[in-house]
């Protein structure tokens, strides 16, 4: 279905008829898979949107903490925290924002089906002190609020209530609404049409509240998952930029005259998952028992891994490979504890035979084909190692469109996830992923539920600890005891390649965003 907002519709015509028109195409492997924000807790999704929606707080050109829709903030007392914020502003819709849409996005972010509550897991409360001025109350201090909430999207309330969108839209179950294929945000893009799955249009708003850097009078995104046809796409001139660059392809599209190849590190953490709460897995040989519960099961998995083969043949150097599930750049991350259980299928098999499964078994095994960097491949590199110590791990590699609502449920025994902290700080990882599930979104990605008490109890005192170097000390002990026990296993951090044509100016950020506000076509 094609989703129409007439009055955009009226804008583009006019601007087109006065100013000479800058369309801005571009394309991606996988489809954005909703316009609700709250759907999905992915970057891309969290990205695009926010061209839309807006947040209290942002990022600028080098990651730094800005502000967006709150001007100011300060903390007047341990857990109080007093955000002024901007007047002025209106949704595409032309009613004005308040701190009423600030506290009922508070609850829609909460509700059922939200992905990303974890944002706002250490908000206890909003106050309303009047219509520009709130109080956010933190469970305990929390010294990291303001960059936490930084992709938490405000909504207009009155657009969710007429629209019958007062809920998210729940990718587990599959429930959509009139946010999945519709917008109402305050921010620099408006939606003018959606063809989920084909084509997603944006066009400027012309009453955004900044100032803006770019030129584009339109904005068309396609995915295009076949990478030769993304590359074939760029080369010809049918889109103007595209990610990622297939990394065989680098070095051929450097060399042409027409385009340029962007790259640089990314924050994002790509691993494994292994379900440790089930007492007999799903889709596996072993019956009334649960091998990954068994840590010397999990060790052989990760020593069955030649890290170094996927770096140079699947990722063409573009990895590095990693021991640890945040990156260096990540506040917290330990140089030291960044060493990776060395590769030994020998070992892994006596590993194996020590734990009872002389002979291996068999095991499901879970991948998206067109989220992360050569996704599928690596997946198949794995299942290709672990036939060599026995295990035969049957491989289902799918469109992130279908693969997430399924590991999300937990319909999965070992699956690949990958990981940017939203805060640019090891406490995100460690309250979503390394957490055993409960409220509030801890533990809400933590899908294979591996559980310590120990690194709960820390992951806790981290959120409120105000002293940094005690802070980084219970960091480092948390991520030991995670390394020890084999929760997940850790592979690279990938590397960023964005290609585009030449006239193409833009910013690219190591968590993977590239805000349309500071595109420009030359």
């Amino acid at each position: 279905m094609i989703f129409l907002r007439c009055c955009v519709v009226a804008l583009v015509a006019l601007a087109a008829g006065t100013a000479q028109a800058k369309t801005f195409k571009f394309a991606d492997q996988g489809d954005v898979v909703s316009m609700d924000p709250y759907f999905f807790n992915e970057s891309f999704l969290h990205n695009f949107n926010g061209n839309i929606y807006e947040s209290l707080t942002g990022r600028g050109k080098k990651l730094e903490l800005t502000p967006e829709l709150a001007t100011d903030w300060k903390q007047t007392a341990p857990t109080v925290w007093r955000f002024n914020l901007r007047k002025n502003v209106k949704f595409h819709d032309g009613t004005p924002f308040t701190a009423d849409d600030v506290l009922f996005s508070l609850e829609r972010v909460r509700g059922e089906g939200s992905d990303v509550k974890s944002h706002v897991a250490e908000v206890r409360e909003i106050r309303k002190i009047d219509d520009h001025t709130i109080d956010i109350i933190t469970r305990s201090p929390f010294p990291i609020l303001a960059e936490s909430i930084g992709l938490w999207r405000i909504m207009s309330k009155s657009w969710c209530e007429k629209n019958n969108s007062i809920r998210p839209s729940d990718v587990r179950k599959g429930i959509e609404n009139h946010a999945s294929g519709n917008t109402n945000g305050t921010g620099p893009f408006m939606l003018k049409s959606r063809q989920a799955g084909v084509r997603t249009v944006l066009v400027p708003n012309p009453n955004w509240w900044g100032k803006a850097e770019h030129n584009l009078t339109e904005v068309i995104f396609t995915p295009i998952g076949n990478d030769a046809t993304r590359v074939a796409a760029l080369i010809s001139g049918e889109i103007d930029m595209m990610q990622p660059v297939p990394l065989q392809d680098v070095l051929r599209m450097q060399a042409n005259p027409n385009l340029k190849v962007l790259q640089g590190p990314e924050l994002r953490t790509i691993f494994l998952g292994m379900d440790q709460k089930r007492d007999e897995l799903l889709f596996s040989s072993v019956k009334g028992k649960n091998p990954f519960k068994d840590l010397r099961v999990r060790k052989a998995f990760y020593q069955a891994i030649d890290i170094e083969a996927i770096k140079t043949r699947i990722m063409r150097g573009a990895a590095t490979p990693t021991a640890l599930m945040i990156a260096p750049g990540v506040n917290g991350f330990a140089a030291d504890l960044n060493k990776r259980l060395p590769y030994d299928p020998e070992a892994a098999k006596k590993l194996l035979a020590e734990a009872g499964y002389p002979a291996g078994f068999e095991i499901g095994f879970m991948c998206p084909n067109d989220r992360y960097v050569n996704d599928s491949e690596i997946c198949q590199a794995v299942a290709a190692m672990l036939a060599r110590i026995g295990i035969k791990a049957n491989l289902s590699a799918e469109s992130k469109a279908t693969y997430f609502a399924k590991v999300l449920r937990r319909d999965t025994s070992f699956y690949m996830l990958g990981w940017t902290p939203n805060a640019y700080d090891a406490h995100n990882p460690l309250f979503s992923l390394m957490s055993a599930p409960g409220e509030g979104g801890q533990g809400q990605f933590n899908l294979g539920s591996y559980s310590n008490q120990k690194v709960d109890e820390l992951t806790r005192a981290i959120a409120s600890e105000t002293d940094l170097r005690k802070r980084q000390g219970m960091i480092a002990d948390a991520m030991k005891i995670h390394q020890d026990e084999v929760g997940h296993l850790p592979l690279h951090q990938q590397a960023l390649a964005w290609g585009m044509k030449r006239n193409i100016e833009l910013v690219q950020l190591a968590d993977n965003f590239n805000y349309l506000r500071w595109v420009t076509v030359k």
